[in-house]
């Protein structure tokens, strides 16, 4: 398992500042978020990918600006604007290829009127990711019917091995469910964790903030995936500088590595 911190938890910062704080700040792996359009072009990409060569940091996972589209995007039936979606997160695989990352994060819908095409045009993205080297993965979120373990454990079993799944804790919780359920529910398929402590001030939080128990969940998480990384996921009120979202990192990198 590998430790990093997502580029999303600087937003607003533009994200080139944002992914050098990270790696000046000692941070050896993050995720990704792409911001906008533009952020896809290709020497963009590549300038990104000199600040990670510069400090050797990797980058495994990307997540997309445009995840509040895919329910109206992808699960209509205006055929035509579903294939140019398709076509988009070409930009997207591109983008990741040049970056050297390999998870692409999908919320997905929110109202999808069936589990078979829910599974159907996820399955065609999970295709086409696979074409480049990508491997797209469905995070649980509150919102989306991926906020449901039960959910998830049934398009697990529906797509077989065009299913991989990102757990993200915070938004388990947001859903009424533990994050021991979704884990429970999409096993040695969960490649990708966003994660963040958890108590009576919040979901969000810095590590050693709450009370998630973190030893049970990271021997649980290697038992399925030994390879899944773990990122850091905070939004920006959840902590005052960037000293104190490198020490939760510096934290949560330590208890990973005990799993050797």
């Amino acid at each position: 398992m590998r430790a990093g911190v997502s580029t999303a938890c600087l937003y607003p910062e533009l994200l080139e500042d944002s992914l050098y704080k990270l790696a000046v700040n000692g941070v050896s792996c993050t995720e990704i978020f792409v911001n906008t359009y533009s952020e896809l072009r290709k020497t963009y990409a590549e300038s990104l990918r000199e600040i990670m060569d510069r400090f050797d940091m990797s980058c495994p996972s990307v997540h997309p600006f445009t995840s509040e589209l895919e329910q109206i995007m992808l699960f209509s039936d205006y055929e035509r604007r579903t294939n140019d979606f398709f076509e988009f997160h070409k930009n997207y695989f591109r983008f990741m290829n040049c970056i050297g990352a390999n998870i692409f994060v999908f919320h997905g819908g929110k109202a999808v009127r069936n589990k078979e095409l829910y599974c159907e045009r996820f399955s065609r993205l999970f295709r086409l990711g696979k074409s480049f080297g990508i491997t797209v993965a469905v995070e649980n979120v509150a919102r989306c019917q991926s906020g449901s373990s039960a959910f998830i454990r049934d398009i697990s079993r529906l797509l077989g091995d065009e299913f991989a799944f990102v757990l993200d804790t915070k938004q388990a919780l947001r859903a009424g469910e533990t994050p021991f359920a979704f884990l429970d529910s999409a096993g040695k398929k969960t490649v990708h964790v966003h994660i963040s402590d958890s108590g009576e001030y919040g979901d969000c939080l810095l590590i050693g903030k709450g009370n998630f128990r973190f030893k049970q969940f990271f021997g649980k998480l290697y038992g399925y995936n030994p390879d899944a990384t773990v990122i850091l996921e905070l939004y920006h009120n959840s902590f005052n500088a960037i000293t104190d979202l490198v020490r939760s990192y510096n934290v949560l990198n330590k208890m990973v590595k005990s799993y050797k």
